[in-house]
């Protein structure tokens, strides 16, 4: 999917740069120029920094746990 719109990057790009040894957000900008035009992206590049395990300690983004599943109760309406 595409992450950064502006310079059309995906997230196999930025995993792509990950494995390649890129491991602050700041070299990912360098390397693939995200979040240097409009900004929108960068929350989402930090969320897939995140879920490659990187840059956890550096700047300060966390794994994040899986959510819960809602527990969903439907009710029957009776006639009056």
């Amino acid at each position: 999917m595409i992450v950064c719109v502006c310079k059309s990057v995906s997230d196999r790009k930025i995993r792509a740069a990950i494995a390649d040894g890129a491991d602050t957000f700041e070299q990912l900008q360098f390397e693939l120029g995200v979040a240097t035009c409009c900004g929108k992206c960068e929350e989402s590049v930090r969320d897939v920094m995140a879920q490659c395990g990187v840059c956890e300690s550096q700047c300060g983004v966390e794994r994040r746990a899986p959510a819960q599943p809602v527990q969903v109760t439907f009710y029957e309406r009776k006639a009056a």
